[in-house]
């Protein structure tokens, strides 16, 4: 059990290093920062002098890579890539290049983000099993040919299209729910109902053909027949012994979800004006803040590897075989 542990605690930061080089690359090597100062401070006619003072005060004066000029260990730590990149293992995420603590933005936004994207997880999954559950009890049935016709065509609708009629629907002709907007303490729930709500909607066509398909695979198993054959009901064969050997996949769906609640969804914090990380990043793309999303593509990153390695871990528990082999 600790050697695979260990063993996916070395691939997660092998992975995460590389991904962190790739990054740093893109955004501030082939990128120069003489690039980002003139996109920031705007126009192409900035003169020399407005750059370099604009690179000294964000800290872009620096070598790249190494410096030469410093002593000892200052020819690693007085780089842009220090600053910039291997900072964010300890992470210390700097300044934006607007100037603003991007640690506390951070912080700040990340409670909004768990209140969307939490609820939304856990009741689409929670919706999304219990659908697939009642379309393979009434599997070959009309019920199941029209709810996996339901499923395709919730599929095949876009998300702005189901955001932007629920707002005209719930919160412009009933008045029921507010358009858009965010609000702590009581009043948070009024804000979130209908993008919580809005968000099951849309996924629950995937989850639900998805969760479908790993159950009816399940369910072809010698040893699911055999449980039939032995007289036992189509309750306890789907509960008792599909659905619960069917966590292994499902688990792995989740786990790639995950990060999904800290970073939130970028288009749902968008149209309903939820101020979390989804937003924060869009509003660094369009500002065109190089810090700002190199720091959320690491943080990205840095989830995804978390999500994966509790969904190895969490293996050991759902399948005994992963805990023996491992």
């Amino acid at each position: 059990m600790a050697g695979y542990i260990a063993r996916r605690l070395v691939y997660a930061v092998l992975i995460l290093v590389g991904v962190n080089l790739l990054t740093f690359t893109l955004f501030f090597a082939i990128n120069s920062p003489d690039n980002i100062a003139r996109l920031n401070i705007g126009g192409k006619r900035v003169t020399q002098e407005a750059i370099e003072k604009w690179k000294v005060e964000r800290g872009y004066d620096k070598p790249l890579w190494f410096n030469r000029a410093a002593p000892g260990m200052e020819k690693v730590t007085k780089t842009i890539f220090f600053d910039r990149s291997l900072r964010l293992f300890g992470l210390n995420f700097g300044a934006s290049d607007s100037g603003r603590d991007i640690g506390h933005e951070i912080r700040h936004r990340i409670g909004p983000s768990l209140a969307l994207m939490l609820p939304m997880l856990l009741l689409t999954t929670f919706v999304g099993i219990a659908f697939s559950l009642l379309l393979v009890f009434f599997r070959a049935s009309a019920l199941d040919f029209w709810g996996t016709v339901l499923c395709v065509l919730m599929m095949s609708i876009s998300s702005l299209f189901y955001i932007i009629m629920a707002q005209w629907f719930f919160g412009k002709l009933l008045r029921v729910v507010p358009l858009s907007g965010f609000a702590a303490g009581f009043d948070l729930m009024k804000f979130l109902l209908l993008p919580v709500v809005v968000g099951i909607v849309y996924q629950l066509g995937a989850e639900a053909r998805l969760f479908r398909a790993m159950l009816l695979e399940e369910s072809s198993r010698d040893y699911v027949r055999t449980a039939r054959a032995k007289g036992l009901a189509e309750p306890a064969v789907l509960f008792g012994h599909v659905l619960r050997n069917t966590w292994l996949p499902i688990l792995t769906h989740i786990g790639a979800l995950l990060p999904y609640m800290f970073l939130g969804s970028l288009v749902f914090e968008s149209f309903f004006g939820i101020p979390g990380l989804g937003t924060y990043t869009i509003e660094a793309i369009s500002a065109q803040d190089f810090a700002v999303v190199h720091a959320m593509v690491f943080l990205g990153s840095t989830l995804y590897i978390l999500a994966y390695l509790a969904t190895d871990i969490a293996y050991t528990f759902v399948d005994p075989r992963v805990r023996l082999t491992g």
